[in-house]
């Protein structure tokens, strides 16, 4: 016990230590956990040797980051996924597991027979980096955009498809349609319990306990633990049963607060975990190097063929095609863990199959993280040489005003550059009060969603870059009497407001400009680069919010919460 004791010292200290290191160098902290594991294992300085404790430190992380991955799963997410981002998960995860399966047997892996490493390594291969690809696209203030919608979907049925292979995992040496039958009996009978009790019993009790935060946090743990427990009597697992006891907890009304509550030590498991499996990295030949290196390889290809071309067919546009596909080519940490699964169960025949993913990991993580930073410029790089190759953009379609066989050579009076919320709430005000502006409005976007709904309204679309002066050009900005930018900086890709409006009064140095600004400092700066008139929605908000203020202190909140009502009665906007 006092060697697990130190060892646990040791663990969190070098991951401390380490990731410092990896904040420095703008890297994802899992990193530095396995590099921190790797030089405290047998195989690095061997401060920690003992494969008890390595076994028990892996075990209790994996239990407590399936609970949290479970808690962070939204059914409600899963169930409303749209028809591009559950066509495009399915071609990605099955498309990506079944090329996996596939190649690892071509390279001598087994499959069948007590060694299943290359149906492991193929379901490795489908799953991407969740921690990762929120991290930075929350950093680049994407998760609300197109792309990151389609990439945050396509994450969540990943979670449904591992928690699927998980079920299946504990009899794959039997896979007699008996046996699968049992085992689906058990999982759903583990499902059900959980979620009936988490649905009328856990809140009557989380309710008593609620203002006791000590309380909240075991009444937590020992719900993933019990239903972990219940789990292996199910003869499915303690892990399986800790990931369905997450899932259950956060479909019921305290989930928030329970998260919040464990979060410091979902930090601390999450932790161990990665040290624990750093621990367990065997020495990294050139044998072993070149394997994670046709491994993350192939990560990438395959994440191309399985997420660009299901999106490309359905005809979202190249650049919506291209920059989910580089959002996604990285290893999930639901991989190591299923590697992780598999080796306890003793699935895995080759001893350096867990290394080397473990390995690849590390490599893309640096390699992705590098790659969604700079997605953009890498797009407008690869569009111009994919059209070069044969493939088309939606600007070569017939509804575009200025191509072949589409509105002929009319040009807008108003151009709309970029479309997002504002633009969307300010066409629905147009074509209620001014539908004679309509006639000569048109749009500039590469949005394939905002496309489709304003051809249903009958509001020409150019698609194109606004970032860039051919578009501009091709949208007709030379003649256009009034030209709107409506998106604010922290959304542009490519450019900002003060540089679009400098390139827009070059081009057309008689229209009248209205920019937009997020800072306030910003609206002189536009000024100055040539707009006529800056919008700052926070002005427009801070009335709207003084009303709201002023009619709550004066009882009449009510009447202010119907106006409201009756302003979004009827209000079919372009973007929700």
């Amino acid at each position: 016990m006092h060697d697990l004791i130190r060892d646990i010292t040791f663990s969190i200290a070098a991951a401390w230590l380490l990731g410092l290191v990896a904040q420095q160098f703008r890297q994802p902290v899992l990193l530095a956990y396995l590099v921190a594991g790797f030089f405290l294992g047998p195989v690095g300085a061997g401060l920690i040797e003992s494969a008890e404790s390595i076994a028990a430190i892996s075990e209790l992380g994996l239990i407590f980051l399936l609970f949290m991955i479970g808690l962070e799963i939204d059914l409600k997410k899963i169930i409303s996924a749209g028809r591009s981002i559950t066509l495009t998960a399915l071609s990605q995860i099955v498309g990506g597991a079944v090329l996996g399966v596939f190649f690892f047997r071509l390279c001598g892996f087994g499959l069948g027979g007590g060694h299943w490493d290359a149906l492991y390594l193929g379901i490795a291969g489908a799953l991407s980096s969740t921690v990762i690809i929120v991290k930075v696209l929350y950093e680049k203030q994407e998760l609300d955009t197109l792309t990151g919608r389609i990439t945050l979907g396509v994450l969540v049925l990943q979670d449904l498809a591992a928690i699927l292979f998980l079920a299946v995992q504990p009899n794959l040496e039997n896979l007699a349609a008996s046996v699968l039958l049992l085992s689906l009996v058990r999982v759903v009978l583990l499902v059900a319990v959980a979620l009936v009790v988490s649905r009328f019993l856990l809140p009557v009790i989380f309710r008593r306990v609620a203002r006791s935060p000590e309380l909240v946090q075991v009444g937590a743990l020992a719900w993933c633990f019990l239903i972990g427990e219940f789990g292996a009597r199910l003869q499915l697992s303690r892990e399986m049963g800790a990931l369905i006891a997450g899932v259950a907890l956060s479909t019921f009304p305290y989930a928030l607060d329970v998260t919040a509550k464990v979060t410091s030590l979902r930090d601390f498991f999450l932790t161990l975990f990665f040290v624990g499996l750093g621990m367990q990295i065997p020495f990294p030949t050139p044998v072993l190097i070149g394997w994670a290196l046709v491994f993350a390889a192939f990560v990438v290809v395959s994440r191309v063929a399985t997420t660009f071309t299901p999106l490309y067919l359905m005809q979202q546009g190249l650049r919506t095609s291209i920059v989910p596909a580089i959002n996604l080519s990285q290893v999930s940490e639901f991989s190591l863990v299923i590697l992780a699964l598999g080796a306890q169960a003793g699935h895995l025949g080759r001893p350096a199959t867990t290394g080397m993913v473990a390995l690849a990991f590390v490599l893309l993580a640096a390699l992705s993280t590098f790659g969604m930073a700079k997605s953009d410029q890498f797009t407008r790089a690869l569009i111009p040489w994919l059209k070069r190759r044969g493939l088309r953009d939606l600007d070569h379609r017939p509804d575009d005003i200025h191509a072949e066989g589409g509105h002929g050579d009319r040009r807008a009076r108003i151009l709309f550059l970029g479309f997002f919320r504002t633009a969307s709430s300010l066409l629905e005000e147009m074509q209620r009060h001014s539908p004679d502006l309509i006639e000569v409005t048109a749009v500039v976007d590469f949005s394939p969603v905002a496309r489709e709904g304003l051809l249903a309204r009958k509001v020409p679309v150019i698609y194109g870059d606004i970032s860039q002066r051919d578009t501009l050009l091709h949208a007709g900005v030379e003649q256009a009497e009034v030209l709107i930018c409506t998106v604010p900086d922290s959304v542009l890709k490519g450019t900002n407001n003060a540089r679009l409006v400098r390139l827009l009064r070059g081009l057309n140095p008689k229209a009248k400009i209205i920019a937009t600004a997020e800072v306030l400092a910003q609206v002189d700066a536009l000024l100055a680069a040539g707009a006529d008139y800056v919008s700052v929605a926070r002005l427009r908000e801070a009335d709207d919010l003084m009303a709201a203020i002023r009619a709550a202190t004066e009882g009449l909140l009510e009447q202010k919460r119907a106006q409201l009502q009756r302003v979004l009665l009827g209000r079919l906007e372009v973007l929700d």
